[in-house]
């Protein structure tokens, strides 16, 4: 059994900062790829950033420049550093990860979700 517990979230101001992150916990052998998700109200859920369990990143047009994934092998967690952030980065955040167990091989996990506003 695996969880993924998300925190970091809360109200910034327009060009504030937060930092997001994701613990993995549970009987975890290796973790490959995990990543980033965001849902609007009214929009559908796109990919954020993604980082592969040797670094490698990928980012969302919207986001690049402005966001930083990074993980912690030794932590089984991920993060997301978000600046200057946008009242259009407030979204629902879920964080991702494609986790290896003895019982299922690799599966994908999520989050619960934590709320990110971004408002004067």
């Amino acid at each position: 059994q695996v969880q993924l517990v998300e925190s970091g979230g809360g109200l910034v101001q327009p060009g504030g900062s937060l930092r997001l992150s994701c613990a993995a916990s549970g009987s975890i052998i290796s973790i490959n790829a995990m990543g980033w998700y965001r849902q609007a109200p009214g929009k559908e859920r796109e990919l954020v950033a993604s980082i592969t369990s040797g670094g490698s990143t990928n980012y969302a047009d919207s986001v690049k420049g402005r966001f930083t994934i990074s993980r912690d092998n030794a932590k089984n967690t991920v993060y997301l550093q978000m600046n200057s952030l946008k009242p259009e980065d407030t979204a629902v955040y879920y964080c991702n990860a494609d986790v290896y167990t003895t019982r299922l091989g690799f599966y994908l996990y999520w989050g619960q979700g934590t709320q990110v506003t971004v408002s004067s």
